[in-house]
């Protein structure tokens, strides 16, 4: 037997090694740990979850934590801890998403898709796929040309074009 799950230098033959007290925690405990987890976060999966990285936790200190006096507390413990740890990270990302960005006001944000698709209308279909390939998907006039199957100097005034018919049109309301 490996020295890391023996209890001590000596192994008495009767006696059970870290290892088999552990196991035997293990079977004991964990399904009245997963019950508590569950009633916690109301979710089986993550209950699972939560359950069983208590328990590697506890298993990686099991040296110590089975001379403890109540290792039960510290398993129950050590879970309670991953579960607020977790439930930080996902107030903190949510945070993030709703107060870091940048507030758009949708109103004004669909009036501009439609401008902007109604200013598209104007423009030859020619010109709107140049537009497309070189300002949207960021191809360059090369590689565009190669993908229409037209000389990059053509891509290039057929974008120059749109991007006119485009300002005229987005101008002309103003």
């Amino acid at each position: 037997m490996s020295d890391l799950i023996r209890s001590g230098s000596t192994v008495d033959e009767g006696s059970p090694t870290l290892a088999e007290d552990f196991d035997e925690f293990y079977s004991a405990e964990y399904l009245r740990l997963f019950r508590a987890m569950v009633l916690l976060c109301g979710e089986p999966t993550e209950a699972d979850d939560l359950t069983q990285e208590a328990f590697v936790r506890v298993f990686e200190r099991w040296e110590r934590v089975s001379a403890m006096k109540a290792p039960l507390s510290y398993l129950y413990r050590t879970a309670l801890n991953i579960h607020r740890s977790r439930v930080g990270r996902a107030i903190r990302w949510g945070r993030r998403v709703v107060f870091e960005r940048p507030v758009e006001d949708v109103s004004e944000s669909a009036t501009a898709r439609a401008e902007v698709h109604r200013a598209l209308r104007h423009v030859s279909a020619e010109q709107r796929k140049a537009l497309i390939l070189v300002d949207w998907v960021g191809m360059t006039s090369e590689e565009a040309g190669a993908v229409l199957g037209i000389q990059p100097g053509a891509v290039r005034g057929r974008v120059h074009r749109g991007h006119e018919t485009l300002r005229r049109e987005l101008t002309s309301d103003e």
